[in-house]
C-alpha cells in the first residue's frame, strides 16, 4: 500500500488499485474533496484555483485529472504548467485566487506523485482544514456543476518571471554586489523544474551557470533527495569546472543544498544557518526552525543578540510559530528557507539570492564561510517495537527519566543536554520510535542514539 492521506494532502505511487495507490480515481476524489471544501467555506460564487506541477513523468496526467475535476465542480483553473512549489505559493495571492494545488511528491522517487493544498494566502492549509478535506473525500459528498456552470481554464507562462522579480526587489538581495563577483555556479536540478527556474534567477544575478541534470524530463538521474550520498556527480563537476560553488534542489525546488568550491557538502542543515547569519547580522529579530534541526541556528542567532525558538516538525508548524514570533527568518534543517518578507513557504530561489548576497558581502569562499559556523553532526536511528507496546507510555517514561534536563514535549520528546540533544518521535503508521541526535562529533551523535535505544529497551 503506497497511498498516504494526510492533513497536508495525498501522495502515493502511480498505478495499481484504487485506495492502495495514487490512481486516477483517487486523484479525482481528492481534488473533488478540496474543491468542495473551498466551496463550502467561501461566500463567493466563482472560485479560482492556481495549479502547477514539477516535471515528474505522471505530472501531465495528474494535472489533467485535477483540472477537469475542478472545472466539473464549477471552479476556474489557472494552470502554471511546469512550476515549482514556491512559485505556485507566490502566484496564488498574486492572482487573487482562492487556493492552489501543487502537483509534486517533492523528494520522493519518480513513481510517486502528490496533491499539496494551499489556501488563498498561498500557504499550506491547516491541520484542522486538512482533516475536513479528508472527511469529505471519505464521504464522497460532492455536487458537480451543470453544463452552463462549468469552470473556465486558462494558462500562464509568466509565473517564474514574477517570482524572480519579487526576489530581486527584496531589500536584502543586493543585486549589484552579486553581479560584481561574477560567480560561477554548478546546478543539479535532478531533471525537474529547478532546471528552468534557477538558471533564470542566476542569469538575472549575473552568474555563470553550469547545468547538470537540468532537462525537465522527470527521469531523475539519481535519488532526488539532496543528500551527500546522492550527489557525487555535482561534487566532481564543481571541482572540474573550478566553480565557486554548487547548488542542488529537489524536484519541486523547496529544498536547497550547497556544495563548496572543494566539492564538499556545505551541509543541508547549514543552508538555513548561513542565510540567517546574513539576515540577523543586519536586523535583530527571531529565527525559527523545528525541533529536529541543528543547534547551529540557535548559536548563530544568539551571536547576533537575536532570539531562537523551535516548533514541532512540519512546515505548517514552523510557519505558525514564525507568525506568532514575527520571525525574521525560519525554515527546516533539510535546506528549507522560509523568508517572510517574500512569502511563508520554503523557497530555494530566495535562498539562493540571499546566500549569494551573503557570500558576496563576506568576500570569502564557501568553505571559509562554512568554517566560521559551529560544527555539529547529526545521527538518525530508530527502534522498532512490538504492536502491543504503548509508544506514548514509553515516551512519557523517557520524559520523566530525563526530567532534570531541558525537555520539550511539543512534538514527541526532545532532551537538550549541555553539549548535545536527542529527539524522540513516534511514527504515525508503525510501532516505531525515531531517534534524532546531534553532537560535536559523528561518533558522539551515534553513541547518544545507541544510548537512547538501550534506555528505551530497559524501560520496556
Amino acid at each position: 500500500m503506497s497511498l498516504i492521506k494526510s492533513i497536508s494532502g495525498i501522495r502515493g505511487t502511480i498505478g495499481g488499485k484504487v485506495n492502495d495507490n495514487l490512481t486516477p480515481l483517487d486523484v479525482v476524489k481528492f481534488a473533488s474533496a478540496f474543491g468542495t471544501w473551498l466551496q463550502n467555506n467561501s461566500n463567493k460564487k466563482d472560485l479560482t484555483l492556481v495549479i502547477g506541477r514539477d516535471a515528474r513523468i505522471s505530472g501531465q496526467m495528474v494535472s489533467s485529472l485535477v483540472t477537469a475535476t475542478l472545472q466539473g465542480l464549477g471552479i476556474n483553473v489557472i494552470d502554471l504548467g511546469l512550476s515549482t512549489t514556491p512559485t505556485v505559493e507566490i502566484m496564488v495571492p498574486e492572482l487573487k485566487a482562492d487556493g492552489g494545488i501543487i502537483l509534486t511528491a517533492s523528494h520522493n522517487p519518480k513513481q510517486w506523485n502528490a496533491l499539496k493544498l494551499l489556501n488563498s494566502k498561498g500557504e499550506f492549509i491547516s491541520g484542522e482544514n486538512g482533516a475536513e478535506v479528508l472527511a469529505l473525500a471519505e464521504s464522497e459528498d460532492f455536487n458537480y456543476a451543470e453544463v452552463d456552470d462549468l469552470g473556465k481554464y486558462e494558462t500562464r507562462d509568466d509565473a517564474f518571471d514574477i517570482h524572480i522579480q519579487q526576489i530581486l526587489d527584496l531589500a536584502m538581495v543586493d543585486l549589484e554586489a552579486i553581479k560584481a563577483k561574477k560567480f560561477k555556479v554548478v546546478l543539479d536540478a535532478v531533471n525537474s523544474t529547478g532546471g528552468i527556474a534557477i538558471p533564470m534567477l542566476l542569469d538575472k544575478l549575473g552568474c555563470e551557470t553550469i547545468k547538470l541534470y537540468c532537462e525537465p524530463t522527470g527521469h531523475f538521474p539519481h535519488n532526488p533527495e539532496p543528500l551527500k550520498e546522492h550527489l557525487g556527480d555535482i561534487c566532481e563537476l564543481v571541482k572540474k569546472e573550478g566553480a565557486d560553488f554548487g547548488v542542488v534542489v529537489d524536484p519541486d525546488v523547496d529544498r536547497l543544498a550547497l556544495i563548496d568550491e572543494k566539492g564538499e557538502m556545505f551541509g543541508e542543515e547549514y543552508t538555513l544557518v548561513a542565510v540567517a547569519d546574513y539576515l540577523l547580522k543586519n536586523k535583530n529579530g527571531t529565527a525559527i526552525s523545528n525541533l529536529s534541526s541543528s543547534r547551529a541556528l540557535r548559536d548563530v542567532a544568539q551571536s547576533h543578540n537575536s532570539e531562537y525558538f523551535a516548533s514541532a516538525v512540519g512546515e505548517v508548524n514552523v510557519v505558525t510559530l514564525m507568525k506568532e514570533k514575527n520571525a525574521v527568518i525560519g525554515g527546516e534543517g533539510n535546506g528549507g528557507i522560509i523568508y517572510p518578507d517574500l512569502h511563508y513557504g520554503r523557497d530555494s530561489l530566495v535562498g539562493v539570492a540571499l546566500f549569494l548576497t551573503h557570500l558576496a558581502k563576506e568576500n570569502k569562499t564557501v568553505s571559509e564561510l562554512r568554517a566560521g559556523y559551529p560544527s555539529y553532526f547529526m545521527g538518525k536511528k530508530k527502534i522498532e517495537l512490538t504492536p502491543e507496546i504503548n509508544v506514548d507510555d514509553i515516551l512519557t517514561k523517557m520524559e520523566k527519566e530525563y526530567q532534570n534536563e531541558e525537555v520539550s514535549t511539543i512534538d514527541g520528546v526532545k532532551i537538550d543536554f549541555e553539549n548535545n540533544w536527542v529527539h524522540l518521535r513516534k511514527s504515525n503508521t508503525e510501532p516505531i520510535i525515531r531517534i534524532y541526535t546531534e553532537a560535536k562529533s559523528q561518533e558522539e551523535a551515534d553513541r547518544l542514539g545507541d544510548e537512547m535505544i538501550a534506555k528505551i529497551n530497559s524501560l520496556i
